[in-house]
């Protein structure tokens, strides 16, 4: 793949995470006079609209242009902060995040799905783990920046700053995507001349419907894919355990200068392992069974450990669930054979939603008897139990050599 291609193709995901108003619109929302109660209703707002979308978008990105896509989710999110920052009142912030969430259920599988066909149309899928790994470390390291930035954005313009930075970012991230190339669909099966012809719309609308049906299909009836599906939403979910980490470094005692250094010490954890995932792309299944094994442990150690410097072994235990879960991504893509490759992929990406919600839910109810260090400790062990099934879930490396038959 040329350099110039990749290169964009990791800048498109670091823009993405390139909004310094990430780590200030819960103060922009109580400073505008929003309630807790009225937040969370937000909230809701924004996962029930990534909910809704996410598997029906997939099936659009199979039958349209997914560059194009990538192009309006990149403009939707843009159009979402500038709402919070020019009618920054309830309506305004609900109209925020439906256009937010329709931004990430439209990038969310699309993204994927257009960055292996690429590589698949230049002979080079296993390229793959290392480039999405290279995309997904870029964005967290931009997301660093845009928290280190926001401060003195704050200090400098408030929140319009703040907000026009992420809208421009948004822009820049449109227009890297309309120097995306797309590789050409596969030329369907022309109708004899004597067959009546459709109307267009019926034809979109048939073609959607048919690849939503095989998208979904593939997903839960292939085994080898539905697995991986199950795998990588499960992986996925628990990157709900970062919402918990300034709790757990406060609960440790930890001051509030100093909860965001050992937060942005897991997430350059995570762009490591991230980083890592393409040279350690054809470990056999049995060594990231383990690394998420040693994962549990790690974190549930740092967790209870009722000090700051737990959060050392967390952020390793963090970094090495990230190599996983970029490597299982990657897999997931080279188990799929059929045409819905994008919607097969929101299908993982909707189960790794409900189970992020499952997780949220969990700690929700759980607080009220036991403190965030025991409730941490306690989701290591469904993802110890998730190692034990590594071995069987994850496909096998591309072109590597598998004694077994893949069974539909």
């Amino acid at each position: 793949m040329p350099k110039s291609l990749s290169s964009r193709i990791v800048a498109y995901e670091a823009l993405q995470d390139f909004i310094p108003l990430y780590p200030l619109y819960q103060l922009l929302f109580t400073d505008h006079g929003l309630s807790p109660a009225q937040i969370s209703i937000l909230f809701v707002i924004w996962s029930t609209t990534a909910f809704v979308l996410e598997v029906p978008s997939g099936a659009w990105a199979d039958t349209y242009s997914r560059r194009k896509l990538l192009v309006l989710g990149a403009l939707l999110s843009g159009l979402g902060y500038a709402a919070w920052i020019t009618v920054p009142s309830f309506a305004g912030f609900a109209i925020g995040f439906v256009l937010w969430g329709t931004s990430s259920a439209l990038i969310s599988g699309t993204f994927e799905a257009f960055v292996y066909d690429e590589l698949a149309a230049r002979d080079c899928t296993d390229k793959y783990a290392g480039l999405l790994g290279r995309a997904r470390s870029a964005g967290l390291v931009a997301n660093l920046a845009a928290t280190a930035l926001a401060a003195p954005l704050f200090d400098l313009g408030g929140y319009i700053l703040a907000g026009v930075v992420s809208v421009l970012s948004c822009l820049v991230q449109a227009a890297v995507a309309l120097t995306l190339p797309e590789a050409p669909p596969v030329e369907p099966a022309q109708p004899e001349e004597d067959e009546p012809q459709p109307t267009s719309t019926r034809v979109a609308l048939a073609e959607y419907w048919s690849m939503l049906r095989a998208g979904v299909t593939e997903a839960l009836t292939s085994r080898p894919v539905r697995r991986a599906v199950a795998l990588v939403a499960l992986l996925g979910g628990f990157l709900a355990f970062d919402e918990y980490f300034p709790l757990l470094a406060r609960d440790a005692g930890a001051s509030t200068t100093w909860v965001p250094l050992l937060i942005a010490g897991t997430v350059a954890a995570q762009a490591i392992g991230g980083a890592l995932a393409g040279p350690a792309y054809r470990l056999p299944a049995a060594s990231f069974a383990v690394g998420l094994g040693a994962t549990a442990g790690l974190i549930a150690w740092g967790a209870l450990s009722g000090t700051a410097w737990g959060f050392a072994p967390i952020a390793i235990g963090y970094g090495v669930m990230q190599l996983v879960i970029v490597v299982a991504e990657a897999r997931l893509q080279d188990s799929i054979t059929g045409p819905a490759r994008a919607t097969v992929t929101s299908v993982s990406g909707f189960f790794a939603e409900v189970f992020a919600v499952a997780v949220y839910a969990g700690f929700a109810l759980g607080s009220l008897w036991f403190s965030m260090s025991i409730l941490v400790a306690a989701l290591t062990i469904p993802v110890l139990l998730t190692a034990l099934v590594v071995p069987f879930a994850l496909p096998p490396a591309k072109n590597s050599v598998s004694t077994e038959v893949s069974e539909a």
